[in-house]
């Protein structure tokens, strides 16, 4: 193992070691459930807003999204990004305030289940079991898509097999969770926000050096049909551009709704400790998800002209483009001492956008299972102690599965992102915003609505995208939109909320 391999390796053993060390910390303050899986609501606006983006963007930001700009150009990760910018803002404007304030007021809810079940006062435990249900069906592959994420970047650094380094980068990330719970996670996160800035910054900077400048840069993406198009996208096949219109953008758009609904973000705004400070958290995340996605963007174009001046292989796949940025930070390792330490900083930024999300979803699919199906639905009796440990052992049993899950080295990160993605925003987006904001809504429009909305994302993306042509949309568009007639078509239908519920609402 050569010099430079070993100070890389230095590098990300100390921020992991960091990492594990946050969580032992931690671990003394969790004295109950509600401290594990909400850390008692005492976040600050900070860590509330940088946690929050940092679990949301996961390794899609540097692995995902750049290697999606480098193999076709601006439209699909441009107006995706568009997409997700207007859904950030708007989730922390709508959103946020009223979840906090709501949660506390409906019994004290912990989880996003438990809320959805006290808020319509849902006796017979169906809207808690059904939405704990669907957390845990999404949450597993988007966990795996995180192992997936770190076995690529060690089986790429170091060249080793990419299945022994994406079982151990999956232990390091469960150790800090089930230790620290949701205080480590938030705390880790707000490190790893730091360091993804700084990785982002870097390869950018690097790459356009390598590249041989901005101007170079520019030249060569100019030089691809397409490329820098937001209506046409490149396809690196047949070299050839391709409108990128209409429905197209609209499904690239829609993944903005997919915030709605999206456990481990909406956790965050349940934990801040002052509902007021919750302005504060909005302008910062989102100024840095609109700045990262660009420079993200900017990372896959650059690192095409990187490619084309010969310093990397040209990538013609996801699965391989999608490590661009790893071979953008061992380029910049073979500079001297200090460019060592700057490339496992930039290493250490995809393990961060990696953990950073794992750690939140392990966390959500956990409570889902331990608390709302375990104790919530099937009334098993638990002390405060077996209560943390059945939280933690399902932490384990989640993250194994996961590993089953991202065994298969060729998945690609984004295809998977995507697809627990829209599960999310299709099964929880149109019930939270009905939740808070339909008096009208009832619990026979949620749970209906829940289901549609899940069913239809496996049946668009298997069995009608198949089809091609203006059928072959984004999953999350038509079954968001068949969610949400739904849950109105059906609270018209059945009878109105009892007087107690119609109070509370109008209390919050």
């Amino acid at each position: 193992m050569s010099g430079t391999v070993i100070g890389l390796l230095i590098v990300i053993a100390a921020y992991m070691t960091l990492m594990i060390g946050i969580g032992v910390c931690y671990s003394k303050k969790n004295k109950n459930v509600g401290d594990f899986y909400l850390g008692g609501r005492k976040l600050g606006p900070i860590v509330t807003a940088m946690s929050a983006e940092a679990s949301d963007m996961s390794s899609w930001l540097l692995m995902g999204l750049p290697g999606v700009a480098y193999l076709s150009g601006v439209a699909e990760a441009g107006w995706t990004a568009v997409g997700l910018a207007i859904g950030t803002y708007l989730n922390w404007l709508i959103v946020a305030k009223r979840l906090r304030r709501y949660t506390v007021k409906a019994n004290n809810s912990i989880t996003l289940p438990e809320f959805f079940s006290n808020r319509f006062r849902e006796n017979k435990k169906l809207i808690l079991a059904i939405s704990a249900i669907f957390i845990v069906v999404f949450f597993v592959p988007y966990t795996a898509s995180g192992f997936a994420a770190c076995g690529k970047l060690f089986a790429t650094l170091f060249d080793i097999p990419y299945v022994p380094a994406m079982v151990v980068s999956a232990i390091i990330i469960v150790a800090y969770t089930a230790l620290g719970g949701y205080l480590a996670a938030s705390t880790t996160d707000l490190i790893q926000s730091i360091v993804m800035s700084f990785a982002l910054v870097i390869v950018v900077l690097f790459g356009v050096n390598v590249a041989g400048g901005f101007d170079a840069v520019v030249d060569n993406a100019k030089s691809l049909s397409g490329y820098l198009s937001f209506f046409e996208t490149h396809n690196s096949v047949t070299g050839e551009g391709t409108a990128y219109a209409g429905l197209n953008i609209a499904s690239a758009l829609a993944w903005g709704l997919g915030y709605f609904g999206m456990p481990h973000i909406l956790l965050r705004f349940m934990g801040i400790e002052d509902e007021n400070k919750l302005k504060i958290s909005r302008r910062i995340a989102t100024v840095w998800v609109i700045i990262s996605m660009f420079v993200a963007i900017l990372i896959g174009i650059v690192g095409y002209s990187v490619s084309k001046a010969g310093a990397l292989e040209v990538f013609t796949d996801a699965s391989t483009s999608e490590t661009l940025i790893v071979r953008i930070a061992m380029l910049l390792s073979e500079n001297g001492v200090l460019a060592i330490i700057m490339a496992g900083l930039i290493l250490s930024g995809i393990l961060a956008s990696t953990m950073s999300t794992a750690d939140s979803q392990l966390l959500a699919a956990s409570s889902s299972v331990s608390k709302n199906l375990l104790v919530d639905c099937a009334g098993l009796k638990l002390s405060e102690k077996a209560s943390m440990l059945a939280a933690r052992a399902t932490v384990f049993v989640i993250a194994i599965i996961g590993v089953i899950i991202a065994w298969n080295p060729n998945n690609s990160v984004f295809k998977i992102v995507s697809f627990a993605w829209a599960g999310f925003g299709a099964v929880f987006g149109p019930a939270m915003l009905a939740a808070l904001f339909w008096k009208r809504s009832n619990k026979y429009g949620i749970v209906s609505g829940m289901v549609v909305g899940g069913v239809m994302v496996f049946v668009w993306k298997y069995l009608v995208a198949p089809i091609g042509g203006a059928w072959a949309i984004y999953e999350l568009l038509p079954a968001f939109i068949l969610s949400a007639l739904t849950i109105v078509i059906v609270s018209l239908a059945t009878p109105a909320p009892e007087k107690e519920i119609v109070e509370e609402f109008e209390s919050v």
